[in-house]
């Protein structure tokens, strides 16, 4: 809810500018410092100290002066997001399988949807306080650093790290819970490996050779070009003649649209095998149908343009198509990092002289949402390739190796494992299977 905020307050009184840029610089900037620290420190309590942060650069927009002050906490509200994506994509590969996590990405990030409905009941409670010395927008970030701050605490004793530390399960759920994933791994149904503390320079070149690595990337920027409407569609809003006060409530309804959009789709992608690339592509229609009736329809025709959940379903895909904790920090860092290219972007694009119909951007968008669909194909086309690849191999049935540990008194012994616990990427493990 913080993030969009700014949409809210833009109609609230307050400069806009750079700021919806600004944010996503700083969170490029930090985006690998925060999944390197993700690997290396307890996952739940690193995003409650971000989330901590947030909170008080949030509260901070509110004492602001000039338009750097706000540029500065804009950015410092970026670097802090870094975590919180990467950090639940994480937790999610723990807890669940590869099938469950799309259903799972899919459900937190419907929580975006419930952001905009409940922040334009609060932009819509602001604009009825009247004070001398506070602006409504003004309130608007206290009120919201004032909730984030309280999650915050809960997120420090609430959230878990891994299944192996959860408060809400027993000690023998949490070994239930391991095996569970373990015997997931055994079928193929997982194969995404466990938590590993230890950097390995040879996944962060794996991630960073890999080409699927930078076709999601692509794809990530792309599809969050049109993503700076989040921003902007309580000022296009206000362009169709509604006021404050009606523009406010009306940026519920986008919100009632993503929750049942993300919601369905990824129901979709779950219910009916090997689907993501063709459920993905289907949303993007009505998206399309939406930007062709904003820019052909008379002004007078009040229309806007349809969210499409095909980054959410493209951020589960990669998080099950991935594996080796190093190789999905790197390759979530990455991607994430084209997301905010492409949101950083985005708002770049409206500018004064392409007002009232912003017939530029939503071109820009235009093509944005042709070129997604196709990158989706394709990447499925690649996985397929491969998985064919790796069914005509021979198969070594090896489900133990051999490894040399030092004991506490110096000696070399040698150990059996199991192969899933090895962290091997999905390149190394021939066994593993793209889901599709």
């Amino acid at each position: 809810m913080d993030k969009i905020t700014l949409g809210s307050a833009a109609i609230l009184g307050m400069q806009f500018n750079w700021l919806g840029t600004a944010f996503y610089i700083g969170y490029i900037l930090f985006e690998y410092p925060q999944n390197l620290a993700l690997q290396r420190f307890p996952v739940g309590k690193w995003i409650s100290i971000n989330i901590f942060v947030w909170a008080i650069a949030l509260a901070c927009h509110a004492a602001c002066k000039n338009f750097h002050q706000l540029f500065v906490v804009r950015m410092l509200l970026g670097v802090c997001e870094g975590s919180n994506t990467a950090g639940f994509l994480i937790i999610g590969s723990m807890f669940y399988t590869r099938t469950e996590q799309t259903l799972r990405v899919g459900y937190w990030s419907m929580m975006l949807g419930m952001a905009q409905i409940i922040s334009g009941f609060i932009s819509f409670g602001t604009l009825h306080i009247h004070t001398s010395w506070f602006e409504p927008w003004q309130w608007l970030m206290v009120i919201t650093a004032i909730m984030t701050m309280i999650l915050a605490i809960l997120f420090w004793f609430l959230f878990p790290d891994s299944p192996t530390n959860a408060w809400f399960l027993t000690p023998d759920e949490r070994v239930k819970a391991v095996q569970r994933i373990k015997a997931c791994l055994l079928t193929q149904e997982n194969q995404t490996g466990v938590e590993n503390k230890h950097f390995k320079k040879e996944q962060m070149i794996e991630a960073l050779t890999d080409p699927k690595t930078w076709l999601f990337a692509l794809l990530a920027a792309l599809c969050n070009v049109p993503a700076s409407l989040l921003n902007q569609q309580s000022l296009i809003v206000v362009s169709f003649g509604f006021n404050y006060l009606q523009t406010t409530l009306l940026s519920c309804i986008p919100g009632v649209i993503q929750i049942l959009t993300i919601f369905t789709a990824v129901r979709l992608a779950t219910r009916r095998p090997n689907s993501r690339a063709y459920v993905g592509a289907i949303y993007f229609v009505p998206g399309l149908l939406g930007l062709l009736l904003v820019n052909l329809l008379p002004w007078s025709n009040r229309v806007s343009g349809f969210p499409v959940p095909a980054f959410i379903l493209a951020l589960s895909w990669l998080n099950s198509v991935t594996a080796g904790h190093t190789k999905k920090v790197v390759t979530n860092a990455t991607v994430l990092s084209a997301y905010c290219i492409g949101s950083a972007a985005g708002p770049l694009m409206w500018k004064a002289q392409y007002k009232p119909r912003n017939h530029i951007p939503w071109a820009v968008i235009g093509m944005c949402d042709i070129a997604c669909p196709v990158l989706l194909f394709v990447i499925r086309a690649i996985l397929v390739r491969e998985n064919r690849i790796r069914d005509a191999e021979s198969v070594f049935d090896v489900d133990e190796y051999v490894i040399e540990r030092i004991t506490e008194d110096g000696k070399r012994v040698k150990v059996k494992i199991d192969k899933e616990f090895l962290d091997l990427t999905d390149r190394q493990n021939r066994d593993f299977r793209y889901i599709l």
